[in-house]
């Protein structure tokens, strides 16, 4: 006979698998693994933040903010280029796409020629189903204006043209939104590319209007920052073994640690209290730092002490809550030995609903006597009609059937009248089987 264990026997055992898991989880969570700063550390900078020694050395935070240094592009942020002035150096000739403003004196009346006209593909110049089309394609300003003139001769007695360029089509290139590329370079168009990683705007201004001297005359441009992609801070979750999620916002030069955890929506259950930025140092000059966060302070009482200015670069830790992480680490201990236990369990849950039935699946023996009588041991049919009455009679009927079966089986055996009258029923509950009845092997 099985040797049971006692309940202290029992709680020892269960004790002796639970405190080497507790011990090794706060053995995980101390003070110099992954970074967390020690309890001490931590109070003395929450304590240093409300009462600086030297105002100079605090870090910024909300309200003392401080201004961010001039902007630096980097890839892949997307560049805000307005062209000012974008005139092409003489001699000029028009090209397609460009736009010329046109003014004509002594046009017929009502069909005036007064206004911005793009030259087509080709160099040919619409002006209007009255007057029909001029090439001036390939040609100076003056030039066009004597073609225009030489063709309205043709349709007006005394015209006076007047013909300017409006616009160049190498604008349309200029202007617009410019990704900077991995390499560094923006994408100007026929004008080539301009390399601006690592300027400030002022200095990315004078190299653009630097590259497009060679092909304008004293071109002059705006520029801005149109998406700021390339200065990032993260929010990194710790996910009390759920996985750690990791989420990236950009800097604008006014997000706090609330402004943080407010991009988040909030602290989900899985989160303590315990936050802090590390905040990356440049390579090879000084250390990292670690900030330590007060949020419930920050929360619930307005204190600015330690709601820090975002810089480039932090990484906003907002630590795993320890009860919900050595929770998940016991799930994961004892996961695999439920598997095995419920696949045992369900065999043998299996095995004892089985042998609630007489004879258990048996084929050859058992329940179905009258069944058996009625069609014969050799025709399948009446495992048909076993079949259903295990599964989906009536419970009366089959309480009825296993209580009498063999009594009414030996009864009917010489009565084949009284055989064909109960196949009949029987044949109506096979029926719904659909099935053929095939010869069966020999018992």
């Amino acid at each position: 006979m099985a040797r049971r264990f006692a309940p202290k026997n029992r709680n020892f055992y269960r004790m002796s698998v639970v405190l080497p898991l507790l011990a090794a989880m706060l053995t995980s969570t101390g003070c110099n693994i992954y970074g967390r700063p020690q309890l001490a550390t931590k109070q003395q900078v929450m304590l240093d933040a409300q009462c600086p020694p030297e105002p100079g050395r605090v870090p910024a935070k909300e309200l003392a903010k401080v201004t961010l240094p001039a902007y630096v592009i980097e890839p892949p942020d997307i560049l805000l280029i307005d062209a000012l002035r974008v005139v092409p150096k003489p001699p000029f000739k028009i090209q397609s796409f460009d736009a010329l403003q046109v003014i004509v004196e002594g046009t017929l009346l009502e069909q005036p020629i007064n206004g911005l006209y793009v030259v087509e593909p080709g160099g040919m110049l619409d002006l209007g189903p009255s007057y029909g089309k001029v090439m001036v394609g390939n040609l100076s300003l003056e030039e066009a204006q004597d073609a225009v003139f030489k063709h309205l001769k043709r349709v007006l007695k005394e015209p006076q043209v007047s013909l300017t360029l409006a616009q160049a089509a190498g604008q349309q290139q200029i202007a617009g939104e410019h990704l900077v590329a991995p390499d560094g370079t923006i994408n100007l168009g026929t004008y080539g590319s301009v390399f601006v990683t690592g300027l400030t705007l002022e200095e990315a201004k004078v190299a653009i209007e630097k590259h497009l001297a060679q092909f304008l005359d004293a071109p002059l441009v705006s520029v801005d920052v149109f998406a700021y992609n390339s200065k990032v801070y993260y929010v990194v979750t710790e996910g009390a073994g759920f996985g750690d999620n990791i989420a990236r916002f950009p800097v604008t030069g006014n997000e706090t640690v609330l402004d943080a955890i407010s991009q988040i929506n909030g602290l989900s259950r899985l989160s303590s209290k315990d936050i802090w930025i590390a905040r990356p140092a440049p390579s090879g000059v000084g250390c990292d730092q670690v900030l330590p966060v007060d949020i419930e302070a920050i929360m619930k009482g307005g204190s600015t002490a330690t709601n820090y200015q975002l810089l480039p670069g932090d990484r906003v830790f907002i630590a795993q809550d320890q009860w919900i992480a050595f929770d998940s680490i016991i799930g994961k201990v004892t996961a695999p030995f439920e598997r095995i236990f419920g696949f045992s369990l369900l065999g043998t849950s299996l095995v004892q609903q089985i042998n609630r039935f007489p004879y258990g699946f048996n084929p050859n023996v058992g329940f179905c006597w009258v069944a058996r009588e009625v069609y014969g041991v050799h025709n399948p049919q009446w495992l048909l009609f076993r079949a259903w009455l295990l599964t989906d009679a009536p419970s009366w009927l089959r309480n009825a059937y296993g209580a009498y079966g063999p009594e009414v089986a030996a009864w009917i055996h010489d009565k084949p009248v009284v055989k064909a009258a109960l196949k009949g029923l029987m044949d109506q509950v096979v029926g719904q089987y659909d099935v053929v009845a095939t010869v069966s092997s020999q018992r």
